[in-house]
């Protein structure tokens, strides 16, 4: 029987980490955790609160919130993955706009917000048999990592994909606004000061530009394989 590792995901906004994780999770039978998806939920209740818009942040009035913020994963055995609940609250649907996405690397900034989810996810993953992806999680969720993977890919590249979602889904938004948010976030999360974006320097680097997800998902779990059954 091969032994549970700890799989860490890194790598900018829409390279695919979540889909690859989710895939890893699910061949593996391992326990999957979107950070993203919690930084995501965080920006939710800043937005439905008033705290944050286009011209306006009140770090301080969200800092002295996150007491009450209470952020879980449900399994949903219909999709076959756990979704995020904020309060009680499914809001899996309401966090993947791209008005979140506009807020979220800002909110991601605040330090008291990155240690309320750290902590957070430290805890999820004590017993391993996880993979979890973001944008810190082999530096500084799981720097003992057994396996780290950083993707990447081309701006107009993961726009596009982003895009095309986006518009499956019906929302109403134009290419142009997705790179610009694109390419914003990257700015955002290579430049905070609290856990910038940055590749482990153990970590795996896939560029997915030109790769299917088929590719990718073999790619990834051949490492896997090589980092729980070794020769």
């Amino acid at each position: 029987m091969s032994k549970k590792i700890t799989i860490a995901i890194d790598g900018f906004s829409s390279t695919g980490k979540s889909t690859l994780a989710k895939q890893l999770a699910k061949k593996l039978g391992y326990v999957y955790v979107d950070t993203g998806a919690m930084y995501r939920a965080v920006a939710l209740f800043a937005m439905q609160n008033g705290y944050i818009s286009l011209d306006f942040f009140d770090k301080e009035t969200l800092i002295n919130s996150l007491p009450f913020i209470k952020l879980e994963f449900k399994f949903n055995p219909d999709l076959g993955f756990a979704e995020m609940y904020l309060n009680e609250t499914n809001v899996e649907t309401e966090i993947r706009t791209i008005e979140v996405s506009n807020f979220v690397s800002k909110v991601a900034e605040i330090s008291e917000v990155r240690a309320k989810l750290v902590e957070q996810q430290q805890k999820m993953g004590k017993n391993k048999g996880i993979v979890m992806d973001g944008r810190d999680i082999g530096t500084v969720v799981f720097p003992d990592a057994e396996l780290k993977i950083f993707m990447t890919a081309g701006a107009d590249t993961r726009a596009q994909r982003r895009f095309d979602e986006l518009q499956e889904k019906g929302d109403p938004v134009t290419y142009e606004e997705v790179l610009k948010n694109v390419e914003e976030r990257d700015y955002i999360d290579t430049n905070r000061e609290d856990s910038p974006l940055v590749m482990a320097d153990d970590a795996i680097e896939i560029d997915n530009s030109y790769l299917t997800k088929q590719e990718q998902f073999d790619a990834v779990l051949e490492l896997v394989n090589d980092v729980t059954n070794p020769l």
